[in-house]
C-alpha cells in the first residue's frame, strides 16, 4: 500500500479535478434549469477547493483502500448540492435521484452500513425532515424548509446509515441555526427571512464522512 502522504497528495489532486468538474457541470445544470450561472469567486473556486481538500483529507484517513472510492462519490455528490443550492436555492432531483440508487446500490459493498441500515436511515431522515417541514409551514405560515432538504436529508439517511445519520444533519442544523443567528444580528436577514439549508446539511454528512463517517 503507498503510504499515507503519496495517497493524500494524489487524492488532493484528484478531488481538484472532481472540483473543476462540479463547477462546469453547475454551470451547464443552471442553464437547464433556466438560471443565470454564478461568477463571483465562490462560484469559481468553492467547490475546487471544498472538493480538494475533502478528498486530501479522505486520502489521509483512509488510504488505498475501496472505501475511499465510495465516500469519495459521496463527497462530489455532496459538494455538487452545497453550491448549487447556496447559488440558486435548489437541490436538483437531477442529483438526488441516481445518487439514492448508487447509495442502495453500493451500501452492501460500505463497511459497517448494509442496504437494511442505509434504507431505514432514508426513510426515517426523510419523514423527520417533512414533518419538520411541515410544522415549520404552520409556525411561520411559509415554507420554512424545501422539500430539496427534506430529500436531501432522505439522501444522506442512504449514505450514512442509522448510526450516523442523525449526528451529521443534527450538526448541520446547528450551523444553519448559527448561520441565521449571526445574518440577524448582521440585519442581514430578516426574523421571517429563511435560509438555505442544503448546504450546512451537506457540510455535516461531509464533516463525517471525513472525521467519522461510515466505520472501516
Amino acid at each position: 500500500m503507498p503510504p499515507a502522504p503519496v495517497v493524500t497528495a494524489v487524492w488532493a489532486m484528484v478531488g481538484i479535478g472532481v472540483g473543476i468538474a462540479v463547477q462546469m457541470i453547475n454551470r451547464r445544470l443552471a442553464r437547464i434549469e433556466s438560471l443565470t450561472p454564478g461568477s463571483g469567486p465562490v462560484c469559481r473556486w468553492g467547490p475546487v477547493i471544498v472538493a480538494g481538500l475533502v478528498f486530501a483529507l479522505l486520502g489521509w484517513r483512509l488510504g488505498a483502500e475501496p472505501l475511499l472510492l465510495i465516500r469519495s462519490l459521496w463527497a462530489a455528490v455532496l459538494v455538487q448540492v452545497l453550491f448549487f443550492d447556496a447559488e440558486h436555492r435548489l437541490i436538483l432531483n437531477l442529483v438526488l435521484l441516481p445518487a439514492a440508487v448508487a447509495a442502495v446500490a453500493l451500501s452492501p459493498f460500505t463497511p459497517g452500513l448494509g442496504w437494511r441500515s442505509a434504507l431505514i436511515a432514508g426513510v426515517v431522515a426523510g419523514l423527520a425532515f417533512l414533518i419538520i417541514a411541515g410544522l415549520g409551514a404552520l409556525a411561520f405560515r411559509a415554507e420554512a424548509m424545501g422539500m430539496g432538504d427534506v430529500k436531501l436529508a432522505a439522501v444522506i439517511g442512504l449514505l450514512l446509515g442509522v448510526t450516523y445519520t442523525a449526528p451529521a444533519l443534527l450538526a448541520g442544523m446547528i450551523l444553519a441555526g448559527l448561520a441565521a443567528a449571526v445574518l440577524l444580528v448582521l440585519r442581514r436577514r430578516g426574523r421571517r427571512d429563511t435560509i438555505a439549508y442544503g448546504p450546512f446539511m451537506c457540510v455535516g454528512a461531509l464533516a463525517w464522512l471525513v472525521l467519522e463517517g461510515i466505520s472501516r
